[in-house]
């Protein structure tokens, strides 16, 4: 079967819209803060730390209940993840106060790490081993969809209608995935007969996988250093009025979902080739990115860009860690790479805060650069010893 040419599996595409309801309760909250706090009384920089601590469970909860559920079938525990996100989200909209909202949303991310983690290994057995990359780039094409419409229409809901609406329509969005989801994966009752937790613990620690997850946060965070700052970047620099960040960023939408398909068809072509092009493209992007912040026109470009450079990287690099676990342990690497990916997230907000603070905006673009090249840096080691035989545990 050839998925260029041919439609992919159902159960592939259900896997899918359980990774677009993830991603639209990820990341909806962004454009909800105002409502957010105002409703539970507390400033914008609090309401902005529900997103410090989705992430917190996404890097907590990935592998904890992978480790946890490792003799379970594979389909059975993605039902079982499906409706803690569910049982988080409708916590998240009837949440009396802001603590418990905060509660909520680390109950919902701790199915993410796992869900996009298992979901990986699921995906790669649905379709022929030529094809095992791009299975993992339309599952994650979920994500990018959650961002080009599912983010704008909750924001857009939560604004109309308050932000607890956005939440109930996310839980419907998961009843629906899990619903999907039962009737179109297959089971595979055998499939986790053999696992031992320890000996997946004695994977996850070998250096080739601990290079791949490092290649993973530090390529991420390159992405996030510029992103997280992109407002303030096509504002202050390029001269773009507030009110049209919004439509800029459907650009960096299309790109996310052109480049995540782009890299998983590399992927499947060459992995290591297209390990090591994605982060390239990634670095010569945001090398690029503070010369195009000049003008309106090289801003829209670079945005595009950043995008397809930031996710072209993501099928490549889940399988690479997959491929590094080599069966056993595979699916607890997968779900810990989607917490190296949200590491990064937080590493490079982190330090392109520290770069705008100390140095000034126009920092932020050359200081993200430095991830990916540290990135690529990583990967020529791992690639190195694996040609040498040197990959000892």
């Amino acid at each position: 079967m050839d998925m260029t040419r041919s439609p992919p599996p159902l159960a592939l595409l259900a896997l899918t819209a359980g990774a677009f309801g993830i991603g639209v309760t990820e990341f909806v909250i962004m454009g909800l803060l105002l409502e957010v706090g105002s409703d539970l009384h507390v400033s914008v920089s609090a309401a902005g730390l529900l997103i410090s601590g989705y992430a917190l469970g996404v890097v907590v909860g990935a592998p904890i209940l992978t480790v946890a559920t490792a003799r379970w079938p594979r389909k059975q525990l993605l039902l079982a993840l499906m409706a803690i996100f569910v049982i988080g989200n409708i916590a998240c909209a009837l949440a009396p106060s802001y603590g418990l909202l905060m509660a909520a949303r680390v109950m919902a991310a701790l199915a993410h790490g796992t869900f996009f983690g298992v979901g990986s290994v699921v995906a790669t057995q649905l379709v022929p081993p030529e094809r095992k990359a791009s299975a993992i780039a339309i599952m994650f094409t979920g994500l990018t969809v959650a961002n080009i419409l599912g983010v704008p229409m909750g924001t857009w809901l939560g604004q109309q209608a308050g932000w607890r609406a956005t939440f109930w329509a996310v839980s419907v969005i998961g009843v629906v995935a899990f619903a999907v989801i039962a009737a179109a994966v297959p089971a595979d009752r055998e499939a986790q007969a053999d696992a031992d937790w320890r000996r997946d613990l004695r994977v996850l620690g070998q250096r080739p996988v601990l290079l791949g997850l490092a290649t993973t946060v530090l390529g991420y965070a390159g992405v996030f250093a510029v992103f997280t700052y992109i407002a303030p970047l096509l504002i202050e620099r390029a001269g773009f009025a507030a009110d049209a960040i919004s439509p800029i960023l459907l650009l960096f939408g299309g790109g996310l979902v052109l480049g995540n398909l782009t890299g998983g068809r590399m992927a499947d072509h060459a992995l290591i080739p297209a390990v090591f092009a994605s982060l390239i493209a990634l670095l010569g992007v945001l090398l690029a990115m503070g010369p195009l912040l000049a003008t309106k026109t090289g801003a829209l470009v670079g945005v595009a860009a950043l995008g397809f450079a930031a996710f072209a990287t993501v099928a490549p690099l889940q399988l690479w860690v997959m491929s590094n676990a080599r069966g056993a342990g595979e699916s607890l690497a997968s779900s810990v790479n989607i917490a190296a990916f949200n590491l990064g997230n937080a590493i490079g907000a982190w330090i392109g805060g520290i770069a705008l603070a100390r140095i000034g905006l126009a920092a932020i673009t050359w200081t993200a650069a430095l991830f990916p090249l540290a990135a690529i840096a990583v990967a020529f080691v791992a690639v190195r010893e694996r040609r040498l035989g040197k990959v000892p545990a």
